[in-house]
């Protein structure tokens, strides 16, 4: 392993984004009074210096909906001053009778390897973005999503386990997207049973070949950087997907309300010691060069 890509992660300004602008907003990862600022590029490279991180790939962070080419310009800019970030997961409304004249608008922009909409949906309103619970499963939602491999996007997906049965029917429904599972599918019920939920969960998702496994905020339910915690998720997670199908993400700036860059970098390193060499490099790094194409 010669370098560690980051496959998730964010910069903003502070003016661009609702939830950090007027009265605090709840939110799913915990009191966030620290980061309602801008978090800018050359701060995300100072977090990251030393780590061995190499590459990264920009998420969209929920400017306003019809404000997402801006967010995708911006970022691009960004990336031709300062050469980071490597690709950009933009934003697209799927809940539209068609979604391609986004889709053409955002092809315009060479980073752009894939698209997100947050489809999570929660008994706990805290935990809850998606209108519905079963977006996964509107005819809709999947038509326009399979457009996207007319583009040679990607769709991050981000769920719970309820929602699994239905998001794996939609990865069925378009054989030739490949999904990225936000957050390890997002383990929030740390009981047995919510564990063995989650578990069958995935089992599901990692039956669908089209499917790889993110292991990033894995802080966001316990609002720490917790070593034991990432290691038996990591480590659940390569068991059923495969070392060649997960990829690591640092969720940065959200987990810097908890943890410094290296310290959470520490705790994935430790995590896969006990991968092979190849394991390990997989996770770290080759399996987001091939997914997010960063070679191109």
């Amino acid at each position: 392993m010669t370098d560690i890509v980051d496959a998730h992660h964010h910069i903003w300004r502070q003016a661009d984004l609702p939830w950090l602008v007027g009265p605090m907003q709840p939110r799913i990862f915990g009191p966030y009074e620290p980061i309602r600022r801008d978090y800018p590029i050359e701060e995300y490279l100072a977090d990251l210096a030393g780590s061995g991180v190499a590459r990264s790939v920009y998420v969209q962070t929920n400017w306003a909906n019809d404000r997402f080419e801006d967010e995708t310009a911006w970022v691009q800019q960004t990336a031709k001053e300062h050469g980071w970030p490597h690709a950009i997961v933009s934003y697209a409304d799927f809940n539209v009778d068609d979604v391609r004249p986004q889709l053409d608008r955002l092809a315009r922009y060479p980073l752009v390897r894939g698209v997100r909409m947050q489809l999570h949906w929660h008994e706990n309103p805290l935990y809850r973005f998606a209108a519905r619970p079963d977006l996964c499963a509107d005819p809709k939602i999947r038509r326009n999503i399979a457009h996207l491999a007319h583009y040679g996007f990607s769709f991050d997906l981000q769920v719970f386990a309820p929602q699994m049965e239905d998001a794996a029917g939609l990865a069925e429904s378009c054989p030739d997207v490949t999904f990225i599972l936000q957050h390890a599918a997002m383990l929030e019920d740390l009981s047995p049973q919510g564990r063995s939920a989650w578990r069958a969960g995935i089992t599901r998702l990692a039956a669908c070949p089209n499917i790889v496994s993110k292991l990033s905020g894995l802080g966001t339910f316990i609002h720490r950087n917790d070593p034991a915690h990432i290691a038996s998720i990591l480590t659940d997670t390569v068991a059923i997907f495969g070392a060649d199908r997960c990829l690591f993400g640092s969720n940065f700036p959200i987990e810097k309300l908890w943890t410094s860059y290296r310290e959470l970098i520490d705790a994935y390193l430790a995590a896969t010691a006990t991968l092979s060499a190849d394991q390990r490099d997989a996770v770290l790094r080759k399996t987001a060069l091939r997914v997010y194409r960063l070679d191109r």
